[in-house]
């Protein structure tokens, strides 16, 4: 939150030509940014739900005066006006034809903040979890924890009402906001808050006075109406102003105008600031995780649980468990969760002053769940951590779920239908019958504790996906008014669900919303068209696969048939081939996984997205670059495909991290796209002189790094460096790299066979001919291991070579090429069982990834069951019980280390301090960082020298210039280290180097 974005001015294209007086005068009189051309509409089109709408135009306010310039000139130019946050609604509220202004790039300061009477008001682009990470060394939260927490925004959360995991004890967001400063339609600045003082402004005033009018004309229409459940959040808080007991919702006993804005979706007002009521953190939580048998007795116990008076209680299925498990990040977490086989489970959370107390209150659930014939369900979970890791688990519920691979996806629609307690398990019953009726199958997890449950049945919206849709609403629907429930109890109305509100409260109190809409907005101009005279659910015009929608002819050069696949959702069995649109090998598909969550957009942790973490643009993050690729394939951007300006652009400052492989949990691999494109593009286009002269540096390397004192005499004169430089595209303010004498040049060529313990170290380019330290520190360690080292190197031949540096230049073909030659090479050794280890992780990993991609088959497989990092394999090997390394202390006690992007993408960060650990003394301090931001040859890019160092500042540099005095950095990867040495002027070293000074040796070890 306190970290502000760089400012890229945008070009030309995403500004788009000056197409009406309302985009010349926002260009004209705004300092924000404003965007016309169609990706960055397109980007802004879609939001978490099946809906797209492209909008009039994109405006990203800078700040207060910027957003109200843009509403006057939006008024002036009768324009509708759309509010968005982080665009995680998932019914469809934040599309539209209309203005949309973005609010979470600049609009998310904390405008002021009363500790004593735990009260805060911010901006309405504040990420919830930013604002909780700023409260908390107070001793303070805003308790209504949405799973979206990491991206959703406080505007768009007081807009949907939105409600969180542990609303039994703390709300809804309506009991939780005090006041709103709003601009209504016709520019009057209005603050609505507590009632219990006369309103003096004029305008409120007359609201309020046709409010009460309407409200006391339908108080016994509203009386019987409406659900007397606590998730019910469609339409307009009408009944606050009929209700006899404002206490139910307000601590002062008074009424609150802010509320009938809460929940409106934007269609009343623009919210500008939030003032919200906060509460004191709990000192100590605890967490019981219940295992059903059945998925029927979860729901039938909740209602005897929630007696126990716990804060949460949240439903995790049968598929989302298994789900989690083929997440390689989700799977210990869960499995140390669950007891058996459950169909179901639950947590359940209780939290307090006293730790003693939560532990007897986690025992009253064991003994309860004995008492009702499950002794021995209850997973104790009392240490944060762990707590912590399930929770996590859970709030990526939704995008778990969407990581179903095939045409049929859970579809939101009626996922947060509520129903009283006691009725729950029916309820699930008789919806599942519905289900199976019409050949689907749901999944489910989220609010047990109030009786909404998440459910998406599995639909292919591409084909029958609406008409079924339709049918098991009606049918839902008619459960939902027999249980006397709520037919959207969480995530609003929008598109989705609007049209239900006159059928949830009947034709008067329908009517009686489109007054309250006419009190705020008489001319319809704020957000139409959603609560009001919403379309059809079912208007498959504004569906985001819509009539025609189909993916351009399509050339992979990559293998992506993993994705091109069918799954029956009944039995969940995988059918092939796929029924895709993209039958060449999946890659529409692969596209298509993205659910549009925005869970890409967090910052609390993990790799993904370090270019969004930067510029806070939606372009630059792995949402907005997958929407601009699905826009792309579709044919939606033109006839170019993936070879599209837009689409270049889009992927400029991705940085091919890999993160978004690891942290999204639907599986977007940006990197994978990004070679797909850069190859259509160089197709299409050719390649760059500058990019010629690093995809083919592996070819040519041999020759630098015999030259390599002259080419670094030319680097050092002062003036021709930087020309040089700026010929080239090289940023001037970046040493290159230096060229030494061949590490390989000395080394023993590949040979069959050797004595005992056998290992091949493959030496990538860079720690060949630029740090052969690095690769001599690894084989002086393997060595002193007891293991024969075999190298990559043949007689009268280059270097074997990954051909990664092809793949950054779209190059397939030669990367390819480089593949087959290292498989033909290798595959003696690997028929053998001998692990192939490597230093660099962009290139060792390769192996295990693109090389999987090339068609190969079994070649490729066997190999990359075989590739181990340097540290991976002295983990696996000492494990097992082969390894001993005779290691010293080191003359320094402590060592931070940073992680390469591709080790945490494959879960490859923690052996490398698993190793340092074993040297006596000496503690390992890990970086929490992104990528380092060079990526390759990224940060020596001119046009990219000011984002590659703003990554490193994130994290990664402020940490090595904090570090002690006498501590040690570590980095395995090359652009890591360079890094490092240019942003903090500090020698950051490979694990093998740190490793191979520790090696007890004459003499001791080295410092």
């Amino acid at each position: 939150m306190l970290v502000k974005p760089i400012h890229l001015v945008p070009s030309p294209g995403r500004a788009g030509p000056a197409l009406s007086p309302l985009s010349a005068r926002l260009r004209k009189e705004l300092r924000g940014d404003v965007f016309f051309d169609r990706a960055t509409r397109g980007r802004y089109a879609t939001d978490a739900s099946i809906y797209q709408i492209t909008p009039i135009g994109v405006v990203v306010p800078r700040d207060q005066a910027d957003l109200l310039l843009a509403l006057e000139i939006a008024r002036d130019e009768k324009a509708p006006v759309l509010a968005r946050g982080a665009g995680t609604s998932q019914c469809g509220q934040t599309v539209g034809e209309a203005l949309v202004i973005d609010n979470s790039k600049w609009l998310n300061n904390v405008v002021d903040f009363d500790p004593v009477a735990a009260t805060v008001t911010v901006e309405p682009g504040i990420v919830l979890d930013h604002l909780n990470a700023w409260l908390k060394p107070h001793g303070l939260w805003f308790p209504v924890d949405v799973s979206t927490g990491a991206q959703c925004t406080i505007g768009g959360m007081a807009g949907n009402n939105s409600c969180g995991s542990r609303s039994i004890e703390y709300g809804n967001m309506v009991h939780n906001v005090l006041g709103i400063d709003a601009v209504l339609a016709d520019g009057s600045q209005c603050h609505f808050g507590t009632l219990k003082a006369p309103v003096s402004d004029a305008r409120v005033a007359g609201i309020l006075q046709g409010l009460q009018r309407i409200a006391t004309r339908e108080r016994d229409e509203i009386a019987e109406r409406m659900p007397k459940v606590l998730r019910r959040v469609a339409g307009y808080n009408i009944d606050l102003f009929a209700c006899q007991n404002p206490r139910a919702y307000t601590d002062d006993g008074y009424a609150n105008l802010s509320h009938i804005l809460v929940g409106s979706e934007g269609t009343l007002a623009y919210s500008r600031q939030v003032t919200l009521k906060l509460s004191a953190l709990p000192r100590h939580k605890v967490l019981g995780v219940v295992n059903f048998p059945t998925f029927y007795q979860a729901m039938d116990m909740t209602q005897h649980i929630v007696r126990l008076k716990p804060v949460a209680v949240e439903l995790v299925d049968r598929t989302m468990i298994d789900l989690s498990m083929e997440n390689p990040a989700f799977r210990p977490v869960i499995e140390s969760a669950l007891s058996g086989e459950p169909q179901a489970i639950l947590l359940v959370e209780f939290a307090g002053e006293e730790h003693s107390a939560l532990l007897a209150q986690l025992d009253d659930l064991a003994a309860l769940m004995s008492d009702l014939g499950l002794p021995g369900s209850v997973v104790k979970m009392a240490d944060a951590k762990s707590q912590k890791a399930l929770w996590d688990v859970r709030k990526a519920g939704l995008n778990i779920m969407m990581s179903m691979k095939g045409d049929g996806k859970p579809v939101s629609f009626i996922e947060d239908c509520a129903v009283p307690l006691e009725h729950l398990a029916e309820y699930t019953r008789r919806l599942t019958a519905v289900f199976h009726k019409h050949e689907t199958e749901g999944t489910w997890y989220a609010h047990a504790s109030v009786g909404t449950l998440h459910v998406r049945p599995i639909l292919d919206m591409r084909r029958d996906g609406a008409e079924r849709m339709r049918e098991i609403a009606e049918e839902a629907a008619e459960l939902v008014r027999e249980y006397k429930g709520a037919y959207s109890g969480e995530h609003g109305d929008g598109l989705c669900r609007g049209e239900w509100v006159a059928w949830q409260y009947g034709p008067r109190i329908n009517a009686a919303f489109g007054e309250i809409k006419a009190l705020f907005d008489p001319d319809n101009r704020f957000n139409p068209d959603k609560i009001v005279r919403p379309p059809r659910m079912d208007a498959r015009e504004n569906f985001r696969f819509a009539p025609g929608y189909a993916a351009l002819p399509l050339t992979p050069a990559l293998d992506w048939s993993a994705w091109n696949v069918s799954r029956n959702p009944l039995t969940g069995e995988e059918t092939a081939p796929g029924t895709g649109t993209d039958r060449a090998g999946g890659l529409a598909a692969a596209v298509e996984m993205c659910n549009n969550n925005g869970h890409c957009r967090k910052f609390d942790a993990g790799t993904m997205c370090p270019s969004y973490r930067v510029t806070k643009d939606e372009q630059h993050v792995t949402r907005g670059r997958a929407n601009t690729l699905r826009l792309a394939v579709s044919g939606q951007l033109g006839d170019d495909g993936l070879a599209s300006p837009e689409v270049k652009e889009a992927l400029d400052l991705c940085v091919a991290c890999k993160g978004c492989k690891r942290d999204c949990p639907t599986g977007v691999d940006m990197a994978r796209f990004k070679i797909e494109a850069r190859h259509a593009w160089a197709r299409r286009h050719g390649i760059t002189l500058r990019e010629r002269m690093v995809a083919f540096m592996p070819r040519y390397a041999s020759v630098a790094s015999r030259l390599a004192a002259l080419l670094a005499l030319a680097d050092g004169i002062p003036g021709i460096s930087g020309v040089v430089k700026r010929a080239m595209g090289f940023a001037p303010q970046r040493s290159l790299p230096r060229f030494k004498a061949a590490f390989l040049s000395k080394a023993k060529a590949m040979r069959q066979g050797g004595e005992g313990r056998e290992v091949m170290l493959f030496v990538d380019t860079f720690s060949n001919y630029m740090e052969p330290e690095n690769a001599l520190a690894a084989q002086q360690v393997l060595e002193a291991a007891g293991y024969t080292v075999h190298f990559n190197r043949r007689e009268g031949e280059r270097p074997l070579c990954c051909g990664r540096t092809f793949l950054a230049a779209g190059l397939v073909d030669q990367a390819r090429e480089e593949a087959r030659r290292l498989l033909d090479a290798v595959k003696p050794y690997v028929d053998r069982d001998i692990p192939i280890v490597g230093l660099e992780p962009s290139c060792l990993l390769s192996l295990r990834d693109e090389f999987l991609s090339y068609g190969y088959g079994d070649d490729a497989r066997k190999l990359a069951a075989q590739a181990f990092l340097f540290e991976e394999f002295l983990v696996r090997e000492k494990a097992a019980g082969r390894l001993a390394l005779d290691l010293d202390a080191l003359q320094t006690s402590e060592a931070v280390v940073h992680g390469h992007c591709h080790q945490k993408a494959f879960d490859a960060f923690t052996p490398v301090q698993t190793v340092l650990g074993w040297i006596p003394g000496l503690k390992v301090s890990p970086v929490e960082s992104s990528c380092c931001g060079m990526a390759g040859s990224f940060g020596y890019e001119a046009e990219h020298y000011e984002a590659s160092k703003a990554m490193a500042e994130l994290a990664l540099l402020p940490a090595v210039r904090k570090r002690a005095a006498n501590a040690i950095v570590v980095a395995d990867g090359t652009s890591c280290r360079h890094q490092i040495l240019d942003g903090a002027d500090t020698e950051a070293m490979h694990v093998a180097r740190v490793l191979a000074m520790a090696l007890k040796r004459q003499g001791g070890p080295q410092a």
